[in-house]
């Protein structure tokens, strides 16, 4: 009897849980194991299993997932094992994809615990359909999750994200750290005094102030602890939360926060004064003149919000960026303007040549002893 290779493919969502003794990931391989051992008759024999920890199935780029494919291409494996369909995959169009890379290195699916496998033609309708109710289910609670954050945003809670110097967090409050609020109170009056973010971000990594540090709670990362650039000390004096607010970008909606101000309405409006005046000023950028560029004071975002201008260095190269607030849209002035100037002088060109036909065309008519208007 010809020897079948089985591969074990197991996959967890979150990393919550995986310090423990036993796991996830453990118990669904035991399960697969036993199932392939009750499969010897048919010459099924474990061959290795393939493990991601804590990543979405609604994505490809899984390191275990993509190991497993290659072994598959090898034509390793003849059987891939999971303990249920929604290990494998999430979504319907990577599933496909997935399945018809099995199928051409001759490579069959089985779910342990939905008894189906991809041998025969009812086992593919099966799992087509449980396919689509788990992406139903994924899409269902991805909307709840957006629910949950916007109604806690709307409460003035934190939900998440680099947490901003000055505070720390205690159970999704923000808590006034003062040593660090001081050296925010700082910042908004050395910004009034020079004017520049990037001499700002210069006088502080002089002093030996960095961004704030602190250890992601399940993943136990250190975050932050870099020195301050221009953009860091931007984002700074542009975040409401120094007022006491909660920003939601994707609605683009602030509330009221739960936690104690920084700074004072009176500060913070001197300071956005001082930004927005920079930003107009055709001086601010010398090496590109506003009145250069295409866009300047006609590119507006959908909500009839107008684009300003902001940079960053790459390679010690400064870009030009057309921007439309925090948390907004970046647009290239260079790439962007010079998409407008070839779309412009295209149209010029085309015009050229229908004028130029329709000076032959009435020579032609006159000819004829015709006319053209």
């Amino acid at each position: 009897m010809a020897k079948i290779n089985c591969a074990i493919y197991t996959r967890k969502s979150t990393e919550r849980g995986l310090e423990m003794e036993f796991n996830s990931l453990q118990n669904q391989e035991e399960a697969c194991k036993a199932y392939i051992l009750s499969q010897a008759f048919n010459g099924w024999e474990y061959y290795k299993t393939f493990e991601d920890g804590g990543i979405s199935g609604g994505t490809m780029e899984r390191p275990g997932l993509q190991a497993l494919l290659e072994e598959i291409r090898e034509r390793n494996i003849q059987v891939v094992v999971v303990y249920k369909v929604d290990r494998l995959s999430r979504s319907i169009f990577d599933f496909h994809k997935m399945m018809q890379e099995f199928a051409k290195y001759e490579c069959n699916f089985v779910s342990i615990t939905q008894s189906f496998d991809t041998s025969n033609s009812m086992g593919k309708l099966t799992l087509n359909m449980l396919l689509s109710f788990a992406q139903f289910e994924r899409e269902v609670s991805a909307e709840r999750v957006r629910d949950k954050i916007a109604a806690s945003k709307a409460k003035g809670l934190w939900m998440g994200g680099n947490l901003p110097l000055g505070y720390d967090l205690n159970d999704r409050h923000l808590v006034v750290n003062e040593p660090e609020a001081e050296i925010v109170r700082q910042v908004f009056q050395k910004y009034l005094e020079v004017q520049n973010m990037l001499g700002v971000a210069e006088w502080l990594n002089k002093q030996g102030i960095h961004t704030k540090k602190w250890v992601t709670k399940h993943s136990q990362r250190t975050r932050g602890g870099e020195p301050f650039k221009k953009n860091t000390v931007q984002r700074m004096l542009t975040n409401p939360v120094y007022l006491g607010k909660i920003t939601h970008y994707r609605q683009n909606k602030i509330y009221n926060g739960v936690h104690k101000p920084i700074i004072t309405r009176e500060l913070w409006e001197q300071v956005q004064g001082v930004i927005r005046r920079r930003i107009n000023d055709p001086n601010a950028f010398c090496h590109y003149k506003f009145h250069k560029t295409v866009l300047a004071s006609k590119l507006y975002d959908d909500k009839g919000k107008k684009f300003r201008f902001t940079s960053s260095k790459s390679h010690r190269r400064k870009i030009l960026y057309y921007y439309n607030g925090v948390g907004g849209h970046y647009l290239p002035v260079e790439q962007l303007d010079n998409f407008v100037l070839d779309m412009l002088r295209q149209t010029d060109l085309e015009k050229r040549i229908n004028k130029c036909s329709l000076g032959l065309l009435r020579q032609h008519a006159k000819r004829l002893g015709t006319r053209i208007i």
